[in-house]
């Protein structure tokens, strides 16, 4: 790849503050609701900065390796585990599309309803699909690049309208706004460090193509965590004002009319690109045959599918669903590759059984603390605890190879 289709620290921190600003943000922010403000806006704050770290370190060893992202964790857990964890990827991308299909459809069909007395989900969900499939069809190369940061840019704009109308006057309601103690600490700081975690098995499918280290990593982190805590915040802030954290509601008591369906058209197109592409690029590494453009427009059809009969009942459940695959699968990663040093592609390793009983003992216990709703959630416990463990069993791992 020549210089000029690199991407630079500036093409690298508009491309995730925009996949950030989103209407999934604003909609996980708002569950934090009942923490009250400040409550929730330290879980915020915290769990971006952890979330956020697991990203800039996914991201580094994406430009060191040139490997796609869940291409990377064959350099550990051999090619079943990295056949396993595309597979498991490319499920969470297909839902996220969905999702965020879904999600603006129905904020869209109230807005439009409130200002044209005309509102139709089906149509929106064929709208914002149709727009995220032409947005994939261009990108991500040449002049999308610039295409991206102005739509970025008026996003960010359109952004700033909607904090003005939320916060000035309304500070001090947010600030007194009581918790109710319907959600526990610990859960709050899992729903927000849960969303950067969700991009960790992308990153590094953008950051293999960075001028440098300081693109991949601070570019990339400094967007993201900016751009999602802000969308947090957002969503916390509308949901206390709107007596709810269903997202129609949310953005009908911003009050920002078209802004808002500006907001909605333009977020959406932004995030929901990264995630199909991404699930083009794990297509892709499960058979090579199946060129990345082609296999993420496709992607974007099957979203746009689910979208027409999906729901949005369960969307906590799919956020914590993550958590509990890659917090302890990305950990491990991290010690095999920043203190066991392992940096290169093994083709004779089928499996490392170590590393794959790490993970699931990990897994395991992420869905057992969370029953117990402490303070300090899932996370936290299982990086220490699937850390400490692979780090030992790692010197010295159980491995599948073939036989030469």
């Amino acid at each position: 790849m020549n210089q000029q289709t690199l991407l630079s620290t500036r093409h690298l921190f508009t491309l995730w503050f925009g996949a950030a600003i989103s209407i999934t943000e604003i909609l996980a922010g708002g569950i934090l609701a009942p923490l009250g403000f400040m409550r929730g806006l330290f879980a915020i704050i915290l769990g971006h900065l952890i979330g956020t770290s697991f990203l800039i370190l996914a991201g580094r060893i994406g430009f060191e390796s040139k490997l796609p992202a869940i291409a990377s964790t064959g350099l550990t857990f051999g090619s079943i585990g990295s056949r396993l964890f595309s597979f498991l990827n490319i499920l969470q991308l297909i839902g996220w599309t969905a999702i965020m299909i879904l999600s603006a459809a129905q904020s869209l069909e109230v807005l439009s309803q409130s200002l044209w007395k005309f509102g139709d989900q089906t149509l929106w969900v064929w709208v914002v699909g149709s727009l995220v499939f032409l947005w994939i069809w261009l990108g991500p190369k040449g002049s999308w690049k610039s295409l991206n940061m102005g739509a970025v840019g008026l996003l960010a704009i359109l952004t700033l309208s909607l904090s003005w109308t939320l916060f000035y006057g309304q500070g001090q309601i947010l600030l007194n706004a009581p918790a109710t103690n319907s959600l526990p600490f610990g859960l709050g700081l899992e729903l927000s460090l849960v969303m950067p975690l969700s991009w960790v098995p992308l990153i590094a499918d953008y950051t293999r193509f960075a001028k440098n280290k300081s693109s991949a990593t601070f570019g990339s982190g400094l967007g993201y965590f900016l751009g999602s805590s802000w969308m947090y915040v957002i969503g916390l802030g509308l949901a206390i004002i709107a007596g709810s954290s269903d997202l129609p509601a949310m953005m009908l008591a911003a009050k920002l009319g078209l802004s808002a369906l500006g907001i909605l058209l333009l977020s959406t197109v932004t995030t929901t690109f990264l995630d199909a592409y991404s699930a083009g690029v794990c297509l892709s590494h499960l058979w090579p045959k199946m060129p990345e453009k082609s296999s993420a427009l496709g992607v974007t059809v099957i979203g746009i599918l689910l979208a027409l009969w999906a729901n949005m009942d369960q969307y906590e459940n799919f956020l914590l669903i993550i958590g509990s695959v890659f917090v302890p699968l990305f950990t491990i990663l991290f010690v095999d590759y920043f203190i066991h040093k392992k940096r290169e592609t093994d083709n004779t390793l089928i499996l490392n059984v170590s590393a794959f009983a790490t993970w699931f003992v990990g897994l395991s216990l992420y869905h057992y603390l969370l029953s117990l709703n402490w303070d300090w959630g899932s996370t936290l416990p299982i990086i220490l605890i699937t850390g400490i463990l692979y780090y030992f069993l790692g010197k010295s791992p159980f491995l599948w190879r073939k036989s030469i």
